[in-house]
Formats: C-alpha cells, structure tokens, sequence
C-alpha cells in the first residue's frame, strides 16, 4: 500500500490499488463504510479504512493544489484500469471536444 500521496502520479496509483483490491469506490466515501458483500462484514479493518481515508484526503489536496478535478482524474484511472475505457469514453477526451 502506498503510504504517502505527493503528486497526480501517486492519486493514480492509490486508485489504482483500490481497483486490485477489488473496490468499485468513490471519492467522497468513507472507507469504513465498504462491505464485503460475500460476508456481509466490513472490507476494511477500522486502522486499514483510517489509512486509506487520509490518503483519500491527501488525493483532494493534491488535485485541488494542482487544478485536477479529482472526480476525472480518479475515474479516468478506473476505466482505463478497468478496461472499461473500450466501451465509455475517458473525461479528459470528452474535456477537450468542449
């Protein structure tokens, strides 16, 4: 897990690990409120969920530092992740036809 967020790379690379662990997230949502939805039990530990939700805080102030609309940024790396990206179109692309 990546420990530190100080660039649009490492926003990237967060949403990234959150996609291998198998984890369809959003942005503004508390990671303590993930579910395992074959046990019904939470996905994260409460430390494991207090990481990630400092990592996530740390993801907005990047972005904002860096005019990156973290909603674009992290969905563009999901689709593309993904292989959805075949199939709808990436928000950077749509962006530039404006």
């Amino acid at each position: 897990m990546i420990t530190q967020i100080k660039n649009p790379e490492d926003v990237s690379t967060f949403a990234k690990i959150l996609i291998q662990e198998g984890v369809s997230f959003h942005p503004d949502d508390d990671f303590e409120s993930y579910i395992n939805f074959k046990t019904g039990l939470p996905l994260y530990t409460p430390e494991e969920a207090q990481q990630r939700d400092m990592l996530m805080n740390a993801c907005f102030t990047i972005c904002e530092e860096n005019g990156i609309d973290i909603y674009d940024h992290m969905l563009e790396t999901f689709l593309i992740e993904t292989k959805m990206a075949e199939f709808i179109p990436l928000p950077s692309l749509l962006s530039a036809m404006n």
